[in-house]
């Protein structure tokens, strides 16, 4: 029979089973969102190589200042590409320090590494930010509750075929507590009761969904940063609500 200290043990090993899964199948995201991110600004590169090849070829003439505008365009553009790299190297990084962040800048982080892959699927994204809060926790850890949420959310829309599809994200304040609120028009979760999809390997209309990303994310936000992660039906969609 099992001590309580040997199925602790067996609890914790578990639950850094799930949060490894759950990082990797955020990674595969991720890697398909830096490809989409990647897509426009290596074209952009190409098209200015192209058109200085091309007056050099045909027109057999350009001019040191045309030189110049294509070296700086193309650094702008490679600059942006090196940003993003070090945006998604420092998601994956295994710092776990409690610091104090802002809620918004994390927003705007998750809406930057998905925003590519949201837009490929024709979904609007509208923010309202009311305060600018301050919480204390693991950015990181806050960063991967949003991405799934928002994952979570372009997969709704996209499973169910939604014309028009839509991510509305708000930040409120009551009280001490920072309120994320983000709803979506993806019809909404069929599961009673509702509270399922935040169970481990639970997963809803999606194609090789591990269902882990919901589940971890309430983990990370209830017993790593004391806050709470609810979600309801709403008018066409679901809202998800990170208490904190």
């Amino acid at each position: 029979m099992n001590t309580i200290e040997e199925l602790k043990a067996e609890n914790q090993k578990l639950k850094d089973l799930l949060a490894q899964q759950s990082k990797m199948a955020t990674m595969g995201e991720m890697i398909s969102n830096i490809a989409h991110q990647w897509r426009q600004p290596l074209m952009e590169v190409s098209s200015l190589l192209l058109n200085m090849e091309a007056k050099v070829k045909i027109l057999n003439t350009i001019s040191n200042d045309e030189i110049i505008e294509t070296v700086h365009k193309s650094n702008d553009v490679l600059k942006y590409m090196s940003n993003t790299i070090d945006d998604f190297r420092d998601f994956f990084t295994k710092n776990k320090t409690e610091e104090r962040f802002y809620v918004s800048e994390q927003i705007e982080l998750a809406i930057n590494m998905t925003r590519s892959s949201i837009n490929s699927n024709n979904i609007k994204i509208d923010i309202f930010i009311k305060n600018n809060i301050q919480v204390i926790g693991s950015k990181n850890e806050y960063l991967q509750v949003l991405i799934n949420i928002l994952s979570n959310a372009k997969d709704a829309i996209v499973s169910k075929g939604i014309k028009n599809g839509k991510i509305t994200i708000k930040l409120l304040k009551k009280d001490s507590y920072s309120i994320v609120e983000i709803d979506d028009n993806g019809g909404g979760i069929t599961i009673e009761p509702i509270d399922q999809v935040f169970e481990s390997f639970y997963t809803e209309n999606k194609k090789n969904g591990t269902g882990i990303g919901l589940f971890m994310s309430k983990l990370i936000v209830e017993n790593n940063m004391n806050g709470k992660l609810t979600v309801e039906n709403i008018q066409n969609g679901a809202r998800f609500r990170i208490i904190v």
